[in-house]
C-alpha cells in the first residue's frame, strides 16, 4: 500500500507539473503600473518623448535588476498619455491613469498641466513626481507632489543677477506667453530684477501659439531696452529671435528652462548665437556625477541625443522604485512617506526634498549660443 501511494504522489506530481502554468513554481510575479505624462504631439512633443524616454529607460534597468518587493517579483509597466500640454486634458489624463491603476506618475511636464492634474493624483494619495517649474506646484500643501528640479524661484533669481552683475541691464522688457510655465517665469524674473535695481520698461504678453511678434517687439524697441526676458517655450523663443535681428534690436534675449534646446537655435536660424541667454535648473549633463554615462546609453537605446530632462525622469522613475523598496511596498499609501524621506543618488546628483516637496539644493546653470550650439557660462 505504501508503494503504490507514493507511486500515486509522484504521478500526481507529474501530472501537475505538466498542466500547471508556467512560473507556478516560481518566484510569484506582480506587474506595477508607472504613469507618465507629458506632450507628446504638438510644439512641445520633443520635451514630451524626451521625457518618455528617460522614463522608460529607467524602467527597463529596473526589470533588469528583478527587485522583490512585497515578497514579489516586480516587474515595472510605462503607461504613456498625451496631455497636449492643455490643462483640461491633462485633467483627462490624470484621471484615466488613476482609473488604470498606476502606483505612481512621472510628469506632467508643463506647470498649465502639472498643477491641475496634481490634485487628482492628491485625491488618489498617488505619488507624482515631476520637472514643472512653476512654483505654484509645490505651495499646494499636497503630500504628494514632488520637484525633482529647480523651481522658478531659483533660477529666475539666479538668471536676473546675472542679467544685472554680468550682462550690465538696467532696462528690461518682458513677454510672457499666458501660460502658468510662462507668467510664473516673467513674474519671478521681473520681481527679482527690480530688486537687482533695474527698471522694467515694458510688460507684453502674447500666446503659447503665437507666431508673429513684429507688433510687440516694434513696441518694445522704442523703450530701448537692454534685455527681454521672453516666459515661454522654445518653438516661440526662436521666432522672437529672428523678429528681434529683422528688427535691428540689440538688446539680448533671455529666458528660463523653455529656451534652453537645440531646437531654439534651429528654429530661429542661428539668431540665438551671442544674444541668448537661458537658465535651467540641475547641472548640465557632462557635470552630472554619471552624465556621460547615461547620455552614452540613451543615444544608444532610442538613437537620438538628450534633450533635457530626460536623465530627472530617470531619477524620478528610481526614486519611486527606491521607496517603494524602503516601504517594501508598492501600494502608494505605504510607499509615500518613503518618498518624502528619500536620500538617493541618482544620475543627476543626490535626491532629498524639502518639507514642501521641492528638490534641496538643485542648482542651477547659465548657457548663452554659439555658432547654434548652447555654452555653459556660469552654474552653482
Amino acid at each position: 500500500m505504501k508503494c503504490r501511494s507514493k507511486n500515486a504522489t509522484l504521478i500526481a506530481l507529474a501530472i501537475a507539473s505538466v498542466i500547471a502554468p508556467a512560473g507556478a513554481f516560481a518566484q510569484a510575479e506582480q506587474v506595477v503600473l508607472i504613469g507618465n505624462a507629458g506632450p507628446l504631439t504638438g510644439g512641445a512633443a520633443h520635451w514630451g518623448k524626451d521625457n518618455e524616454n528617460g522614463a522608460r529607460l529607467a524602467i527597463e534597468d529596473l526589470n533588469k535588476k528583478g527587485l522583490v518587493i512585497g515578497g514579489k517579483k516586480v516587474r515595472f509597466e510605462l503607461v504613456s498619455q498625451d496631455d497636449q500640454a492643455d490643462p483640461r486634458h491633462a485633467m483627462l489624463v490624470a484621471n484615466k491613469l488613476v482609473d488604470t491603476g498606476v502606483k505612481g506618475v512621472l510628469g506632467h511636464f508643463n506647470s498649465g498641466a502639472a498643477i491641475p492634474a496634481s490634485s487628482i493624483y492628491s485625491r488618489a494619495g498617488i505619488p507624482d513626481i515631476s520637472v514643472a517649474t512653476n512654483p505654484q506646484l509645490t505651495q499646494q500643501g499636497l503630500k504628494n507632489t514632488f520637484r525633482i528640479i529647480a523651481s522658478d524661484d531659483d533660477v529666475g533669481v539666479a538668471l536676473a543677477q546675472f542679467a544685472v552683475k554680468e550682462l550690465k541691464a538696467s532696462k528690461v522688457a518682458v513677454i510672457d506667453d499666458r501660460t502658468a510655465y510662462g507668467q510664473g517665469a516673467a513674474s519671478v524674473f521681473a520681481k527679482a530684477v527690480k530688486a537687482q535695481g533695474a527698471t522694467i520698461v515694458s510688460e507684453q504678453f502674447a500666446s503659447d501659439r503665437a507666431t508673429d511678434f513684429m507688433a510687440i517687439l516694434t513696441t518694445i524697441k522704442s523703450k530701448q531696452p537692454d534685455i527681454i526676458f521672453y516666459g515661454g517655450m522654445d518653438a516661440q523663443a526662436g521666432l522672437i529671435a529672428r523678429q528681434m535681428k529683422q528688427l535691428g534690436i540689440k538688446a539680448k534675449l533671455l529666458g528660463t528652462d523653455g529656451l534652453c534646446t537645440s531646437e531654439v537655435a534651429k528654429i530661429s536660424a542661428g539668431a540665438v548665437d551671442g544674444m541668448l541667454y537661458c537658465t535651467r535648473g540641475g547641472k548640465e549633463l557632462d557635470k552630472m556625477p554619471r552624465g556621460a554615462e547615461f547620455e552614452k546609453r540613451y543615444k544608444g537605446r532610442f538613437n537620438t541625443e538628450v534633450l533635457s530632462y530626460a536623465p530627472y525622469l530617470y531619477d524620478s522613475m528610481m526614486t519611486l522604485a527606491a521607496a517603494m523598496q524602503a516601504a517594501n511596498s508598492v501600494e502608494p499609501a505605504q510607499y509615500l512617506p518613503a518618498v518624502a524621506k528619500v536620500d538617493y543618488e541618482g544620475i543627476t546628483g543626490t535626491i532629498r526634498f524639502d518639507e514642501k516637496g521641492n528638490l534641496k539644493q538643485p542648482g542651477f546653470t547659465v548657457f548663452t549660443y554659439q555658432q547654434s550650439k548652447r555654452v555653459r557660462v556660469a552654474g552653482s
